[in-house]
């Protein structure tokens, strides 16, 4: 029986755990093209990152899907809504990012994230203290689920009262992420996520329509009424935006603190200075992006003329698949790769991409990140992982633990 294609086995469920062999096997090819009419698979680090700023490469929407896009490009849902800048090309995606980020970070709003760090501190410890006199729990359904979801609520302005409501909408959505029918797919769920996006999208139309006439300090706010030299958004364009933040923002993040805390488990020495030190818990959250990403690869990219690379030429019209987590273990850029180190001198990675579409919510991210494993390696006292490896979500593009049981002597 012949093996399996390379991106048949990237994708395969059972490879979920551990695919880094596989990564290291792709590697060896660095352009592999297996069928035709599949994707080129890209797996070295100067690769992968010199085609992140090629404009050469696509990320329209339209221009995938003449590609052949398949189920693995799926993730991200707007349900009728325009497409986010995620899925668009310069000019427009330039145009609709900038009008974005007047009200996310510098130099219009410099603080609104950091400024966040007390507010997401304050999540952390009810989330920690909501354990109470449990000595074993699911990380994720009790911490690193919920937690971002709060935070994305308060980002945009969204009521305290309604935070219950925003969270019910969110799961189904999440959930209809998943590639594979058979983790919990089919018509049922996804006429569950329908409704859900419906209700999400008309929830959101009216909170637009208040912060229109009545402005406060929150996102939505300045995206509905930034006037800026590219003009307003469009109700359609800010519902859009939103959505891009919830959905994409919220499983990445998800994903990254979930495969921190398991390999921090699998590496007590750093979680000990963790616990000793918070302020490491930068360094330990950037090499976490290196070593374990939590958007193992890009596939929605499209080549709009003849590119070629490393002496292979990719025609026109042909998918790219950018794989993000091979490049991230590439010897030919990193020294011992394979070693989750915080302490490594080169503290790069492809992490958040790179480019024009490099993570938008990156600053978000990485704030998260570091207030939820510093705080968890401070509260919980002797953790151990129950389960290792811990089951892991379908999704071969948003790759994390869908549980992960931490036993623990109490919190402190």
């Amino acid at each position: 029986m012949p093996q399996a294609s390379m991106m048949h086995r990237i994708t395969d469920f059972a490879n979920r755990a551990d695919p880094y062999p596989l990564y290291e096997e792709l590697r060896r090819t660095p352009v592999l093209h297996e069928e035709e009419g599949g994707p080129y698979l890209i797996s070295s680090f100067y690769d992968i990152e010199a085609l992140l700023h090629d404009p050469r490469i696509s990320s329209d929407a339209a221009n995938l899907a003449a590609a052949g896009d398949g189920e693995l490009g799926r993730t991200e849902e707007t349900g009728g809504l325009p497409p986010s800048f995620l899925r668009l090309d310069p000019p427009e995606h330039d145009r609709l990012r900038r009008m974005a980020n007047r009200g996310f970070g510098p130099p219009h709003r410099p603080r609104r994230v950091e400024g966040m760090r007390g507010e997401m501190r304050e999540i952390v410890t009810a989330l920690i203290d909501g354990f109470g006199d449990a000595r074993e729990i699911d990380l994720v359904d009790r911490f690193a689920y919920p937690f971002p979801v709060t935070v994305i609520c308060r980002l945009l302005g969204v009521p305290r009262e309604d935070e219950p409501r925003f969270r019910s909408w969110v799961d189904p959505l999440v959930a209809s992420l998943e590639p594979d029918p058979g983790q919990g797919g089919g018509p049922a769920s996804h006429k569950t996520a329908q409704e859900a996006r419906m209700q999400l999208g008309m929830y959101l139309a009216g909170l637009v329509e208040e912060r229109a006439g009545e402005p406060r300090d929150d996102l939505l706010s300045d995206l509905v009424n930034s006037r800026g030299p590219d003009g307003a958004m469009t109700m359609m364009e800010v519902l859009s935006t939103s959505v891009l933040l919830l959905i994409a923002g919220h499983e990445t993040t998800v994903n990254l603190i979930t495969n921190g805390m398991l390999t921090l488990l699998r590496h007590p020495e750093h979680l000990r200075r963790l616990r000793q030190d918070p302020g490491l818990s930068v360094r330990i959250v950037e090499e976490l992006l290196r070593y374990e990403p939590p958007v193992q690869l890009v596939p929605q990219r499209t080549c709009i003329t003849d590119v070629e690379v490393r002496g292979v030429t990719i025609p026109r019209g042909s998918r790219i698949w950018l794989v993000l987590a091979a490049g991230n273990r590439d010897p030919e850029r990193f020294k011992d790769p394979e070693r989750f180190d915080p302490d490594r001198e080169d503290l790069q990675h492809l992490g958040f991409g790179s480019g024009i579409h490099s993570c938008f919510g990156a600053p978000l991210a990485r704030l998260e990140a570091q207030v939820a494993l510093s705080e968890l390696a401070r509260r919980l006292a002797d953790p151990r992982l129950v389960e290792d490896p811990p089951p892991y979500r379908p999704n071969a593009v948003l790759r994390g633990p869908r549980h992960l049981r931490v036993a623990f002597d109490g919190l402190v």
